[in-house]
């Protein structure tokens, strides 16, 4: 296959378009110029996108990460030659799903090509899966390794081992697979299928050999519930006995006690037909009841009533005046009091009789004796003059305090003011007085009148005892016809209860009460009802499940054929192992091959430095310098190193898988030294001849190397 011109509406290309030459193609630009893209371009126009695939957080989907940046929908286009025909493949967004309509026709004449299809474009293209190409035709520097994959495993046995990819020994171990898979795949085929058919017939005979045994039990439990209620019922019937005759008795009883009560209401009869009747003694009775408790109330006021107010006297020194004289005397007494304090005579007595002997002793000093003597005389008897006043001024001054008690003189006539205030006082109570005792005194009068109008000439007490006597026995009548009356109901009840009870053949050992035994009785019933539909229950799935004989003679069967089925399961997995063998044996065999190719290409890519290669099964290398003795693991090789060993062998494997196809490098060459990269140019110039190659790079040293390579 080769491709023309690539036109591409993916990532950051928008309507781009990348055209191509046979054989080397050498595209250097820098980096975010979209090389990678191109190459996704390619991946996704001949295998399509998985839009199953979800973003994780370190990684993003195709179907996001090269979502147009433009917004357009995601488009492509690539012309080439398939076959020797100039075919166009075209894939577009359809219904949001990215390049989900496919399209192949011829370029020139734009007739279908119905042999392509969305799914089967890219293998029917390259000739391998999608995984295969991956592997084999395009090499990326940051996974330059070859690790394994089924289909790549596949392809390359069959073809090393048979020489064409008929994949006959896969189509065997895939029938054998498929037999071991009708035989068992984890929980399904025919040996889990007849293991479950064994369990569910060997749950059957467990759950019908259960059953029975309950079965069994339940019938028993019956029986013992069955004699229980025999016992129940007979202790019903006891007690119904001992109730018949405990009621005959209690009738008896109550024809006594009714004929008793009967003699008593005639008793009672006989003493209330000679008196008044109820209604007039009970009428007579309350207003006598009335009478008297107005009667004591008024007779207990009565002698409640306060004695009659004594009228006040007048107080000392009035006594036996009006209140007239006794405000003019005690008026006079103060005049007087007060003239006694005002009087000075005995004040100017005492001063002349001073002067008087004050001259008589001057006198006396100037030798005037008669003088002196007269003056002295004088004096004397003004003095006692004076004395004789002071005296009488006070003792009428004693006279007036001792008679009002008082030295206040201004206070003397109070007295007559309290006395007026009292007598006042005295004439409202006395008022009140004769008012209060005239209403009870009318009352009296009032109540007298109402007991002679009540009793005549009776005692009211005697009166009021004959009333309630009358009543009483007005009451006792009544009583006694109530009595006699429910009694006689009570009668009719016992009587109508008192029917014959046959005696209980059975003897009884039971204690439980009526109730009790009602109560037992019910859960019994409903405990047998209960069993028996439980019986019922058990008996009707043994008939669902079937006869036990029949059951375990299917059951022998089906051990009998999972026996031979797990026969020809273990047949299945010596012959799946045998076959494993002899396909571990064949693919070790088309690692020489691929081992050789890929050690041309390492030696002319690193001068014929390494000329030793050997590929494990899982597709790891060793290798081997003229200088070394001994294969070493490529993990110790340098990076540059490691990458030449692995695009080596990418080489001899896309040449035996994908001859046809292009090959493509997407900064596979980036660690290559300038020597190394000038072989590895020179090689890949050298394969162009056969088949295209696309090598991308983002450095100059590629086109240089080619250069000086030619």
């Amino acid at each position: 296959m080769r491709i023309y011109k690539m036109t591409a509406t993916f990532g950051k290309l928008e309507h781009e378009t990348l055209t191509l030459q046979p054989g080397l193609n050498v595209i250097t630009a820098p980096n975010e110029w979209g090389k990678s893209t191109w190459c996704a371009f390619l991946m996704a126009m001949l295998y399509g996108i998985d839009t199953r695939v979800k973003s994780t957080k370190t990684t993003l989907a195709d179907k996001e990460r090269y979502a147009p940046w433009s917004g357009s929908p995601m488009s492509g286009r690539i012309d080439l030659n398939w076959n020797g025909r100039d075919i166009t493949i075209e894939r577009k967004t359809a219904k949001r799903v990215p390049l989900g309509e496919f399209r192949a026709y011829e370029t020139a004449s734009g007739v279908p090509v119905e042999e392509l299809t969305a799914a089967n474009c890219g293998q029917m293209l390259l000739g391998v899966e999608q995984s295969v190409f991956r592997r084999a035709g395009f090499v990326r520097q940051a996974n330059m390794a070859v690790t394994q994959d089924e289909a790549l495993r596949r392809r390359l046995t069959a073809l090393v081992t048979t020489g064409d990819e008929s994949g006959a020994a896969d189509r065997l171990a895939a029938q054998l697979k498929e037999l071991k898979n009708q035989c068992r795949y984890n929980r399904t085929g025919l040996l889990p299928q007849a293991e479950a058919e064994r369990e569910n017939l060997e749950q059957t005979l467990a759950e019908w050999d259960s059953l029975n045994t309950r079965c069994q039990k339940t019938k028993m439990r019956i029986d013992e519930v069955k004699s229980w209620l025999s016992q129940l019922y007979n202790h019903q019937q006891t007690l119904a006995y001992t109730a018949a005759e405990e009621n005959a008795r209690r009738l008896a009883q109550a024809g006594e006690d009714l004929a008793q009560a009967e003699q008593n209401l005639a008793r009672w009869e006989s003493v209330c037909q000679s008196q008044p009747p109820r209604e007039e003694a009970e009428q007579k009775l309350r207003e006598m009841k009335t009478f008297r408790d107005e009667w004591n109330a008024i007779q207990a006021e009565h002698q409640a009533l306060p004695g009659e107010p004594q009228r006040p006297k007048m107080p000392h020194p009035f006594t036996n005046m009006t209140p007239e004289e006794a405000r003019r005397m005690a008026q006079k007494d103060m005049g007087i009091y007060q003239d006694l304090l005002n009087n000075k005579l005995p004040r100017i007595l005492f001063i002349v009789g001073a002067v008087g002997l004050v001259v008589a002793g001057v006198l006396w000093f100037f030798t005037a004796y008669l003088f002196a003597a007269l003056a002295g005389f004088a004096g004397v008897a003004a003095i006692g003059w004076g004395i004789t006043e002071l005296v009488n001024v006070n003792r009428n001054k004693k006279n007036l305090v001792e008679k009002y008690d008082s030295s206040q003189f201004a206070q003397w006539a109070d007295p007559i003011d309290v006395y007026l205030s009292e007598e006042e006082h005295y004439e409202e109570v006395l008022r009140e007085y004769k008012e209060l005792a005239g209403d009870v005194e009318v009352r009296m009068m009032v109540m007298r009148n109402r007991r002679d109008a009540l009793c005549a000439d009776q005692d009211p007490d005697a009166l009021l005892d004959y009333w309630q006597q009358t009543v009483s026995n007005w009451e006792g009548y009544y009583t006694a016809r109530r009595e006699t009356a429910q009694l006689k109901r009570h009668h009719d009840d016992l009587k109508a209860l008192v029917k014959p009870v046959e005696k209980p053949t059975m003897p009884d050992n039971l204690t439980q009460s009526e109730g009790e035994t009602k109560r037992l009785l019910t859960e019994c019933a409903v405990e047998q009802q209960r069993l028996q539909n439980r019986l019922g229950q058990y008996q009707g799935r043994m008939e669902i499940l079937g006869d036990r004989e029949t059951l375990a003679r299917q059951l022998e069967q089906k051990k009998a054929r999972l026996a031979r089925l797990e026969d020809v399961y273990t047949a299945l997995i010596i012959a799946q192992e045998t076959l494993a063998r002899a396909q571990a044996e064949m693919q070790r065999r088309f690692a020489p091959r691929i081992t050789r190719r890929a050690q041309v290409f390492l030696s002319r890519m690193t001068g014929g430095r390494y000329q030793s290669l050997v590929m494990c099964d899982d597709f790891s290398l060793e290798t081997k310098t003229e200088e070394e003795d001994v294969l070493s693991d490529s993990l110790w090789r340098s990076d540059g190193t490691l990458d030449q060993l692995y695009l080596a062998l990418r080489l001899a494997v896309a040449e035996e898988l994908t001859p046809q196809a292009p090959l493509i490098l997407d900064d596979a060459l980036v660690r290559f030294d300038d020597g190394r990269l000038k072989a590895a140019m020179k090689l890949l110039q050298g394969l162009g001849t056969d088949k295209q190659i696309l090598c991308f790079t983002c450095q100059s040293r590629e086109s240089k190397a080619l250069s000086e390579a030619k």
